[in-house]
């Protein structure tokens, strides 16, 4: 259906690819990886004809639709939501507006004249239309949109009243209601709660066409890709299998490769210690030409390139009591709609909390309350003994001052600190060389996340607070984070919608937003699903 064929192409002077080759067939779901900036989102636009390539061809047989979901979904307004959905949805939206047409056209007495062609045509526009499902359209935008976690009102309202994540959703729900013969996705789930990551992980599963995808989300990956394609010094490589498969062959391979570069340095080694003894003795002159010119004849292995893995450790935080923050007959609502009442809540030290509720259920707000970033209606909420908290909130990347750069952020929340340990610090969360000098302007969501992450982590509180905080990270970061929180000596409450987080971090899970009130677990995530038999709150 799709191939690059010995494709060139260059940014800025920097190369991405380089004589790379790849190919998508009918039904197969490929994961492209490889580290930030090496040219992912570059062959989805190459794909779709936004970009060319400075050599090679990238071709799509002809017939072959594309549905292209990425992180700049334009401006949105003017129409609802559904409406919205619908005006995406390919051709069979394109049919469905010229069949609306011809009943006005039909009903105007000013063109009875014109009756017959107009009946004729209609007869043709509503045949192919049949044939597209046109009359399903409606149902079926209605059930993508609720998979994706649209509230029925919302779905009549317009969607230029939403905020920029929900319009995201509004843009998947287009490309979803294509049904198109090859999906091109984009960090799908940046935006999407866990039940939405859940079902559309179902849609993709049972989608029939080709599908290729960048995304973030290890548990995601796996559950529905095949094989995976890396980008990696401007080639492209195929692994037949899931994410964590790549992962281990990627491992093997490397011992591989440095277990050839070795022998063969042992070997160039040995030669050239024989040709430095015996090059001044006449009596071995015959076997120091013939060694000097079999070196001359070895292809030389390359050194292998490694693989930078970040790391980062948290120094040990100061002990807090044993109780950490009580919530008593807690209160909250905003109007009429009651998030809280008379809850009671207490977390003690070193214990994790993953907060799990349906969107809307209340869980950020649990959090603000936590963190004294907002006040119950009734009731007390008290921090223990010597907590010292730190908040990261889904809005904290906001509050960045954009004309500073990585490092002056860094230096200015820790003026005592020195200079080497805040380049450390910024490395670990991977702002490297010249990173350190970048503007908060230009960063990335990604690296505005980071930043504030090394901002808070660098002197750690003893008590984290914690909202979506792998959100819009890579997965070399994710990972680091997530081993770095495994190993804190601290308390923790966490909102995720990362299976891999959640599991990796919790020992306590907190539900919220049943019909019975909230809901304590003992022990974390994967105990959670075992004893529920259910991933998510909404999936019951």
């Amino acid at each position: 259906m799709i191939r690059l064929e010995s494709v060139c192409k260059q940014h800025s002077g920097r190369i991405l690819f380089l004589d790379a080759s790849m190919a998508v067939f009918r039904g197969e779901k490929i994961g492209l990886v490889g580290p930030n900036g090496a040219g992912k989102s570059t062959i989805f636009r190459m794909i779709v004809r936004e970009e060319e390539p400075d050599s090679g061809d990238v071709l799509v047989e002809k017939r072959v639709s594309i549905g292209y979901f990425s992180q700049s979904v334009g401006e949105m307004g003017g129409r609802t939501v559904l409406e919205e959905t619908i005006a995406g949805a390919g051709e069979v939206a394109t049919v469905a507006h010229e069949l609306h047409e011809l009943e006005l056209a039909m009903a105007d007495p000013a063109r009875q004249g014109e009756l017959g062609r107009l009946v004729t045509r209609f007869g043709d526009v509503q045949h192919r239309f049949d044939e597209l499902d046109g009359y399903g359209l409606e149902s079926r935008a209605r059930e993508i949109l609720a998979g994706l976690g649209f509230a029925p009102a919302v779905v009549e309202r317009d969607v230029g009243e939403l905020s920029g994540g929900w319009k995201m959703r509004t843009a998947l729900a287009r490309i979803l209601l294509m049904k198109p013969d090859a999906l091109l996705l984009d960090e799908p789930t940046n935006h999407l709660d866990l039940e939405s990551i859940l079902w559309l992980e179902q849609f993709l599963h049972d989608f029939e066409g080709a599908l290729i995808m960048i995304s973030h989300d290890r548990e995601f990956m796996n559950r529905i890709v095949t094989e995976i394609i890396e980008i990696d010094g401007g080639e492209l490589t195929a692994y037949t299998g899931d994410y964590d498969f790549y992962e281990r062959q990627c491992g093997v391979n490397a011992a591989q490769a440095e277990a050839q570069y070795a022998r063969q340095q042992a070997m160039l080694a040995k030669e050239e210690a024989f040709i430095a003894r015996f090059k001044a003795r006449a009596s071995h002159a015959a076997q120091v030409q013939s060694r000097v010119k079999k070196l001359d004849k070895i292809e030389k292995v390359e050194p292998p390139r490694r693989r930078r893995v970040v790391t980062f450790e948290f120094p040990k935080p100061p002990r807090s009591g044993d109780d950490v923050v009580k919530l008593t007959h807690v209160d909250k609502g905003y109007g009429d709609r009651r998030i809280y009442t008379d809850f009671d809540f207490v977390i003690r030290r070193r214990e994790r909390w993953c907060v799990m509720g349906i969107n809307g259920a209340g869980k950020s707000t649990l959090l603000r309350l936590i963190a004294c970033e907002s006040e119950p209606d009734s009731g007390t909420v008290a921090l223990g003994g010597s907590v010292k908290l730190g908040y990261f909130a889904q809005h904290a990347m906001d509050l960045l001052d954009p004309a500073r750069t990585v490092f002056e952020t860094l230096e200015i929340a820790h003026p005592r600190a020195s200079f080497g340990s805040l380049r450390s610090v910024a490395g670990a969360f991977d702002f490297s060389g010249d990173d350190v000098d970048k503007s908060c302007r230009v960063l990335s969501g990604g690296e505005r996340a980071r930043l504030v992450l090394a901002t808070m982590l660098f002197d750690p509180p003893n008590f984290l607070v914690l909202d979506e905080p792998t959100n819009h990270l890579d997965l070399a970061t994710k990972d680091m984070l997530t081993r770095a929180l495994a190993d804190f000596d601290g308390t923790m409450i966490f909102v995720s919608h990362d299976r891999s987080v959640l599991r990796g971090l919790s020992n306590r899970v907190l539900e919220i937003g049943g019909e019975d009130g909230p809901r304590q677990y003992g022990g974390g995530y994967a105990e959670y699903v075992t004893q529920m038999g259910y991933e998510a709150p909404g999936m019951r």
